[in-house]
C-alpha cells in the first residue's frame, strides 16, 4: 500500500517537484520539452533539468558514467558516482529553484537508481535506498510519472534515434527487462509514483501527462502571468 509523503519544508506553496521516469527510449526528453512548452503557455515559472547532471559536478560524473565505455565501472562504483551527482543536484539546483517558487521538472531522479542499480545491476535494494536517502537529503518529488513501454518497443525507438547509445543504453535485453520490472513494481509500492502509457504519438503521451498533473495538482497548473522558464543540464 502506498502512503503519500509530506512536502519538503523548503518548498514554497506554488512550487512542485515533478520527475519523468522510465527506461531508455520511452521518450522522456521529448515529453519534458512538450511539458516545458505547456508550463510556459500557462505562465508557470519552471526549470527543466536532468540526472545525472544539472551541475558542473553532475555533468562531469555523467560523462564518466554514461560516456566512458573504456572504463570498467562496477555496479557499486556506478551507484556512488550517480549519488554523488545527486547530492550536488539537490543542493545546487532543485532546492534553490523550489525555494524561489518554481516548478522543477527533472529527467530522472531516485526511482531511476532503484530501477537501474537496484533491479538492473541487482544490488541490494535496501542498501540502495539508504544510500540514496543520504544523497537527496530526504527530498522527495511531489510526483513521479513513469513512462512505460515494453523493453523491445523502447529498444526499437532507441534504434531509430539519431544519438549514439550511451554506456548503459548498450546493455542487453535481460538488463532492460529487469529495469522495466523494477519500474512496474516500484509504481505499485512507492508513494507519489504513477505509470503513464508511453505508446502513441508524442502529443497523445503529452496529453496523458498533462491530465495527471491537472488531476494531482488542481489549481496549480493554470493560466498566470509572465513565464520564467529555465533549462539546466
Amino acid at each position: 500500500m502506498k502512503n503519500r509523503e509530506t512536502r519538503d519544508e523548503g518548498m514554497r506553496d506554488g512550487s512542485r517537484f515533478v520527475v519523468l521516469e522510465g527506461g531508455d527510449g520511452v521518450g522522456k526528453s521529448t515529453q519534458i520539452a512538450l511539458l516545458s512548452g505547456w508550463l510556459g503557455a500557462v505562465g508557470l515559472p519552471h526549470l527543466t533539468t536532468r540526472e545525472p547532471g544539472g551541475t558542473p559536478v553532475g555533468e562531469a560524473i555523467r560523462e564518466i558514467v554514461l560516456g566512458r565505455s573504456d572504463l570498467d565501472i562496477g555496479p557499486e562504483t556506478e551507484l556512488f558516482l550517480i549519488l554523488a551527482a545527486r547530492a550536488a543536484f539537490v543542493r545546487d539546483v532543485v532546492r534553490p529553484a523550489l525555494a524561489e517558487g518554481k516548478t522543477v521538472v527533472a529527467d530522472r531522479f531516485s526511482l531511476s537508481t532503484l530501477a537501474y542499480q537496484g533491479y538492473g545491476r541487482e544490488l541490494d535494494l535496501d542498501h540502495v535506498r539508504e544510500a540514496d536517502d543520504l544523497a537527496r537529503g530526504g527530498l522527495r518529488p511531489d510526483l513521479c510519472l513513469v513512462l512505460d513501454l515494453p523493453a523491445e518497443e523502447s529498444r526499437e525507438r532507441q534504434r531509430r534515434g539519431v544519438d549514439e547509445a550511451d554506456r548503459i543504453e548498450r546493455e542487453g535485453r535481460d538488463f532492460r527487462e529487469r529495469v522495466r520490472r523494477g519500474y512496474l513494481e516500484l509504481a505499485d509500492t512507492e508513494p507519489d509514483v504513477e505509470l503513464v502509457n508511453a505508446r502513441g504519438t508524442p502529443e497523445e503521451v503529452h496529453e496523458r501527462i498533462r491530465d495527471r498533473l491537472l488531476a494531482r495538482f488542481p489549481g496549480v497548473f493554470r493560466g498566470g502571468g509572465a513565464t520564467d522558464a529555465q533549462q539546466v543540464g
